[in-house]
């Protein structure tokens, strides 16, 4: 496997800077998730690697070596694509031998063969391996698509959103493989998509883009505790994460338009960093309920989840979003006390929505 670096890579289409001065790195054996909205340039990063679009300004490196030169087909990445790139009248041990019989590869019958029923093994498909592909569900399809890269044992593969056409207990189903096979393979993944329980779920490390531009690289754990801007705090995290206005003065942070205040010193390590106005983040989860909370408002919503409810609760003219285990017995219109884990607060700049410390 190998290392893979992008250095100030920048596209444009016509007017559109599809990726703007992009600079990362996937290390070798890592699995790394590319994470953003439709049009933030995740499969033009894609194309770029692969040689597939030609970028404008920087360089791409496999293990040190700058490989813009370098056609698609000696690049000897494997592309899984979001449609599946099967050929429909082959059977799948016909598609699964394909790449083995190109003519780069040419590889002798035997070993072909045992080189598809591996693969058919740790994909659970051997079932399936003299079935047309046309005749095969959407999950199977794409294990079959996923099957096609496997078995070439490339230098990396690289996957464009491969689980956005399944439903969702069979993405959960994929997700749970792909992570394993990742894992007990020790293959370079450069894995991209727009749903962040992916991204989470699946990362060694996340990227995060948006409109061209790399916003924040980091663990998940960096990415949901410590997010860079506004935009990467929305991003991930099910329910969104609270954004309320605030503001400080005489050593008092407020929720604008709101009754919750509490002094400064008591949410930050020096109250002189907090300006005189800025966006306060809170997780859901950081919202707690309780008899003896120094806040109180009124439940506007109520969604029960089963495993949780999101409790939608009216704060003067604001609405702060809490969840709690299980079925909650509160109702709309209830009041209810809560306290907020003020050790787990973020701080963002209300013009640039850039992360400050406080």
């Amino acid at each position: 496997m190998s290392q893979i670096a992008l250095s100030n890579i920048t596209k444009r289409f016509g007017a559109i800077a599809a990726l703007n001065d992009v600079a990362f790195e996937v290390k070798d054996a890592e699995f790394f998730v590319l994470l953003g909205p439709t049009g933030a340039g995740k499969t033009t990063t894609l194309r770029v690697i692969a040689g597939l679009t030609k970028q404008d300004v920087g360089h791409v490196t496999f293990d040190g070596q700058i490989i813009d030169a370098l056609p698609p087909a000696d690049r000897d990445v494997a592309f899984v694509f979001q449609q599946y790139s099967l050929y429909p009248t082959m059977t799948v041990y016909e598609n699964l031998a394909f790449p083995l019989r190109a003519p780069l590869r040419k590889l002798p019958e035997p070993e072909i063969q045992k080189r598809v029923t591996e693969t058919a093994e740790v994909l659970r498909i051997s079932h399936l391996l003299q079935r047309k592909t046309a005749k095969l569900s959407g999950g199977e399809m794409q294990r079959v698509s996923i099957g096609r890269a496997i078995v070439r044992s490339p230098r990396a593969y690289l996957m464009d959103e491969p689980l956005s056409n399944l439903d969702a207990k069979l993405r959960e189903t994929l997700r749970v493989e792909l992570s394993h096979l990742q894992r007990t393979q020790g293959s370079t993944t450069l894995f991209v998509t727009h749903d962040q329980i992916e991204a989470l779920t699946m990362a060694d490390r996340i990227g995060v883009l948006n409109r061209g531009s790399l916003v924040q690289v980091g663990t998940p754990e960096d990415i949901y505790d410590r997010p860079a801007t506004t935009f990467v705090a929305q991003l991930v995290g099910s329910p969104k994460i609270n954004l309320l206005q605030a503001t400080t003065e005489n050593g008092t942070l407020r929720l604008d338009a709101s009754d919750v205040h509490l002094p400064s010193r008591e949410v930050c390590n020096d109250p002189k960093n907090l300006p005189a106005n800025f966006v306060l983040g809170i997780r859901p989860e950081d919202v707690r309920p309780d008899p003896d909370g120094l806040f109180g408002g009124e439940i506007a919503l109520t969604e029960p989840l089963g495993v949780e409810t999101l409790l939608h609760i009216k704060i003067g003219e604001q609405t702060i979003v809490s969840t709690v285990p299980g079925i909650s017995p509160l109702r709309r219109g209830d009041t209810v006390k809560f306290g907020i884990v003020r050790e787990r607060l973020h701080f963002f700049d209300r013009t640039s929505g850039a992360r400050f410390s406080a």
